[in-house]
This record gives C-alpha cells, sequence and structure tokens, in this order.
C-alpha cells in the first residue's frame, strides 16, 4: 500500500493517510463507474486486474530477480487449459474450484522450474531467446495436441467452461434482492480485487524476507552474490516457479470468467504485452506493475472509442484497425519510456539504512 501511496504525486507524500483511503474508496467505487459508461468497461476492468496479477508474476521475475522471460505467457496458458481440463465438459471432469485452481497453480510452478533448469546458465539475449521459445513451445502444443488423441481440442479450443463457483455461489450469475440486482460483471470484479490484494500482501511481505533479498543481490550483481553464500541456482527456480505461480491462477481465473480458452489468446504478443505494462510502470515496483496493467489495459479500449469515429469522420471508413492501434500504442510506450523515463512511471526506490550513503559519504 505504501508504494501505491507513493504512485499518486504530490498527495502521497504530503497527505498518506487521505491517500490511501482515496485509493481504496476508488477501487471499490471503480465498476459503478465503468458501468456508467457501459457493460463493455466493466469487462475492461475484470479483464486489467487479471493483467495486474500477471504483471505481479511477472514483476517477480524480471524486476525482482533480474531475469528476463518473454515466455511468460505460457504459464498462463497452463492455468487456463487446467481449469478447461478438470471443471469443463471436455472431459466431462467438474471438479470445484478450490481444487482445479490450486492444481493450475501447481502445474504452472512444474512448469516454471522446467523452464529454469535449462536457462540456469543463460543471461541476457539468450535467456530472452529461449524463454520466448518455450512460451512458442506451449502454445503450439495447444494448438496440436487434438490428433490422434484430442486433448486440446486443437485451434477451435474448449468452451463451455464451468464458472467460479465459491461454495454454492455462482459467480456467473447475477444476485437479486428483490428489485435490485447484482451484475455478474461485478462479483467478477470484487473476487478478481481481493485476489490482486492478496498477490500484493504476500509480494510485499516477499520482497522483505530473506529471499527478496537475496533476489536483490542477485540482480545487482550475480557474482558477488554467489561470493557472499547465496545459492543462485535456487533463487532463480524459485523466481521462475513463484512468477509462474502467479501466472497459473490468473489463468485459472481468466478461464473461469471467459469460459472459453483457446491458443491463440496465449500468443507472443501477449508475452510482449504484459513485459511492456512491467517496463512502462516501472520495473522491481509493485504499484509500478499496477499502474502499467491498469494503463495499458484501459488505453486501448478508450483509443478504440476515440479512434474508430475520428476515422469515419475524417476519412469516411476505417484506415487502422483497433488491434493494430493496441500494438501500435505499446510500442510507443515502449519507446516513450526508455527515452523519458526508462525506470518507469513508478521507479523502484533503494532502501539504504544510512542516510549518508545517498549522499556518498562513508
Amino acid at each position: 500500500m505504501n508504494e501505491l501511496i507513493e504512485a499518486v504525486p504530490y498527495l502521497g507524500k504530503r497527505h498518506p493517510r487521505l491517500t490511501k483511503w482515496l485509493i481504496i474508496i476508488v477501487a471499490l467505487v471503480a465498476p459503478l463507474i465503468a458501468a456508467y459508461f457501459g457493460r463493455s468497461w466493466m469487462r475492461i476492468l475484470d479483464f486489467a486486474l487479471l493483467y495486474m496479477m500477471l504483471a505481479l508474476g511477472l514483476n517477480l521475475v524480471v524486476g525482482f530477480a533480474g531475469l528476463l522471460d518473454l515466455g511468460y505467457i505460457a504459464f498462463y496458458a497452463v492455468g487456463a487449459y487446467t481449469w478447461a481440463f478438470l471443471a469443463s465438459p471436455h472431459f466431462g471432469v467438474h471438479m470445484p474450484f478450490w481444487i482445479v485452481l490450486p492444481l493450475g497453480a501447481a502445474f504452472a510452478a512444474l512448469a516454471g522450474i522446467i523452464l529454469g533448469f535449462p536457462v540456469l546458465r543463460l543471461r541476457g539475449d539468450y535467456l530472452a531467446i529461449v524463454t520466448l521459445g518455450f512460451g512458442e513451445i506451449v502454445r503450439i502444443f495447444m494448438n496440436n495436441l487434438n490428433h490422434p488423441v484430442n486433448i486440446t481440442n486443437g485451434p477451435q479450443g474448449i468452451n463451455a467452461l464451468d464458472s467460479l463457483n465459491l461454495f454454492g455461489w455462482n459467480l456467473a450469475q447475477s444476485l437479486s434482492f428483490g428489485d435490485f440486482k447484482i451484475h455478474y460483471l461485478y462479483l467478477y470484479y470484487y473476487f478478481f480485487l481481493l485476489c490482486v490484494v492478496g498477490s500484493i500482501v504476500f509480494i510485499k511481505r516477499l520482497q522483505i524476507s530473506r529471499v527478496g533479498r537475496a533476489w536483490a543481490a542477485m540482480r545487482d550483481d550475480e557474482l558477488a552474490a554467489k561470493a557472499i553464500g547465496i545459492n543462485v541456482r535456487n533463487m532463480k527456480l524459485l523466481a521462475f516457479s513463484l512468477g509462474a505461480t502467479f501466472g497459473g491462477v490468473a489463468g485459472g481465473l481468466f478461464g473461469s470468467f471467459q469460459g472459453f480458452v483457446s491458443p491463440e489468446s496465449f500468443s507472443l504478443m501477449e508475452s510482449i504485452a504484459v513485459l511492456t505494462m512491467v517496463v512502462f510502470g516501472g520495473m522491481g515496483n509493485i504499484a509500478g506493475a499496477i499502474v502499467g496493467a491498469l494503463i495499458l489495459t484501459a488505453l486501448p479500449e478508450i483509443l478504440r472509442n476515440i479512434a474508430l469515429p475520428v476515422q469515419e469522420a475524417l476519412f469516411g471508413t476505417v484506415i487502422l484497425d483497433p488491434e493494430v492501434l493496441r500494438m501500435l500504442l505499446l510500442s510507443l510506450a515502449m519507446i516513450l519510456m526508455m527515452l523519458l523515463r526508462p525506470a518507469g512511471l513508478v521507479p523502484a526506490h533503494a532502501r539504504y539504512s544510512r542516510p549518508e550513503l545517498l549522499k556518498g559519504g562513508a
């Protein structure tokens, strides 16, 4: 929460308690504001929360441990397809969420360890290429495992997935209290919000633990980290597996919310989009990952609603497709960040126990 408060300029520094309550109130009433502009904006908010979980998980790998991962979306796919296999008519299995969601997280963590072992000695560009290949291998497997035995249903995907059922309470069904009705999009929003808050609390505690400090040392200088006795190999595997766990949970929630999964939802561009959110917001900072995910999820949709009418008014037709505009926006965001704010919108601040070190003192 402190990072989120610091992310609000001026007000966060002068009135931290007021800023804290302002953030809580905005998070709680955001669905009501979005619903004023239409139900589609409620879905965008729900997806923004899922992207926040993905950005937080990737931030563990890229921001905290300093390991460039371009195949992170593969773990998202593992979680989503675990839900599809265990909670849909595809195999005739309908397990409850409190079994399927942990299993999806566990399988994603296992995939993270499988990825981690071959890349322990790789750094920089080589690590990025191998992780990119891993993400594409997973997507291709999901796309082709429909022959001779139909496991993933190939490019057609798996539909009619079970919705999230909290001990008999189905989140896909609107709640009715007489004439008053709560739409299911609100229910998913608040459940996803609870998951994001839980993720923030867990990562915050992890960041100040021995593991978090070991990641920071490894990120700054791997050789020095080895010299002071840090088991770099285990720390890398732990970073990949924990980051993958968040992707697996987000994938399971995505499957339950969307009711349909297919390989095209887990392309390389999605990995790049999540990485852009982390870099745009600020690597190594919890608030940065959240702000980056929120902005880069909402801005393309805002642009879609503005660009289409403007193109039709000026040219009488649509010249640039909204999806192309989304990719252009992500590219422009990365270029501007590299030129203007290399540390991101909300940069991570190093914490020193001795203030004189900030002034170059002994």
